[in-house]
């Protein structure tokens, strides 16, 4: 799996559209303004429809920009090598886009007014969601099969790492505990994981 992937902080990227160095940069010297909005997702977790929405807002109701502009240009993400350069470019109030964990996050969120809008999707969902959008997008290695994308799943293989590590300790720790009340009935060693 490694040759497969740019790794970059002990995560996981694509090979094709990321780089080291964007990476790097993004999280250390990126300049978030206070009149961004930041959306932030693990990855297939409904960013695009959210990015929709948001430009339907931003243009009150008026559907022309929508339907002429990408979405990956009407709301850049931070990491990638071309979001980057875009959102740099971009004056005015910009809507940008990242798949980042909170650790890698360009520092100037922190002390910037910036909105941030992040969407948390049902793990189940981004599971299986994910399996059928990277079988299909040959951005990276693909798995054989669900089975074998769960394990990665649950390893913290996937894009941009763990799906847990987007969040809080406090929300991990009840993500946890729900997850040991549902798995309680199971025997123990059932799952590679554990």
């Amino acid at each position: 799996m490694t040759d497969d992937y740019l790794w970059f902080e002990g995560l996981p990227f694509p090979v094709i559209g990321y780089s080291y160095e964007v990476l790097k940069e993004a999280g250390s010297q990126f300049v978030i303004k206070d009149e961004d909005t930041v959306l932030v997702t693990y990855p297939k977790s409904g960013t695009n429809w959210l990015v929709e929405i948001l430009c339907l807002i931003h243009s009150h109701g008026d559907t022309k920009w929508i339907q002429s502009v990408p979405t990956w240009e009407r709301s850049p993400w931070i990491e990638t090598d071309e979001g980057y350069k875009l959102l740099n470019e971009r004056e005015g109030p910009r809507l940008m886009s990242s798949h980042l964990p909170f650790h890698l996050f360009p520092k100037s969120l922190f002390t910037s007014k910036a909105k941030v809008i992040y969407i948390m999707r049902n793990p189940k969902d981004v599971l299986v969601s994910g399996y059928y959008h990277w079988t299909m997008a040959k951005l990276c290695k693909q798995p054989e099969s669900l089975e074998q994308y769960f394990q990665w799943f649950m390893q913290g293989n996937g894009i941009s790492g763990d799906w847990k590590n987007h969040l809080t300790v406090a929300q991990a720790e009840a993500f946890d505990k729900v997850y040991q009340e549902k798995m309680a009935g199971f025997p123990k060693g059932l799952f590679p994981w554990e």
